[in-house]
């Protein structure tokens, strides 16, 4: 089925929140009958490569009769090896164009940025998303960049070129402020994967952002 980059309500599977890979599985099926638009495959874990590819096999199946896309965080290789419907970056991975050049013009990237620095430094022409943050304190990334704010994601808002995702310490909580910032949609990972009832959970944030959106 035809893929769609829909940045409204962006899951990032982390394997520790969801139980391992069965679990992520388990999680993003869940989340994504409920309204996930996107799903991430990362970790703060060392996987095995091999595990890791076989758990990128399990979530392009579980999403193979849907629209929503499947990004590979960081591992080009297990994202070119699952034929993975894009790759997410950070400041510290592999540059942009290089990546573009690795997995061609039809698959997605997007980057990581946390200043107007980085913004300033964005290759536009070669990203198809930003992903903004931290927006708030987050504990699922261990060398996660100053915390941003919802008046620095404002600004930072004003200036993208190319659609945004806000992450970092986003729930239900203060979901509503974020996305009145103008911003595209939200990832969150905690707000899905640690919570006991996933699907009633992707239901009441999906409701909060339609809500801020109207």
């Amino acid at each position: 089925m035809q893929k769609q980059l829909d940045l409204t309500l962006y899951l990032v599977l982390d394997p520790v929140l969801c139980g391992g890979i069965a679990g992520m599985v388990q999680t993003t099926q869940l989340a994504v009958a409920n309204g996930v638009t996107a799903v991430q495959l990362r970790s703060e874990q060392a996987y095995d490569r091999r595990d890791w590819y076989q758990a990128a096999l399990a979530l392009k199946e579980v999403l193979a009769e849907t629209t929503v896309p499947l990004l590979i965080n960081d591992q080009v290789d297990v994202a070119m090896a699952v034929q993975a419907d894009g790759v997410h970056v950070g400041q510290s991975d592999l540059p942009v164009d290089v990546v573009r050049k690795l997995i061609g013009t039809e698959k997605l990237i997007g980057l990581s940025v946390s200043n107007a620095s980085q913004m300033q430094s964005v290759p536009w022409e070669q990203v198809d998303y930003l992903g903004i943050g931290p927006i708030y304190p987050t504990n699922s990334k261990s060398d996660a960049a100053p915390v941003l704010g919802v008046e620095q994601l404002q600004k930072l808002v004003q200036s993208k070129q190319c659609p945004a995702v806000a992450i970092g310490g986003i729930n239900r909580s203060n979901i509503t402020q974020v996305m009145q910032t103008g911003v595209d949609g939200v990832a969150v990972i905690s707000a899905i994967c640690a919570q006991p009832d996933v699907g009633a959970a992707t239901q009441q944030l999906l409701q909060q952002i339609r809500q801020a959106q109207s």
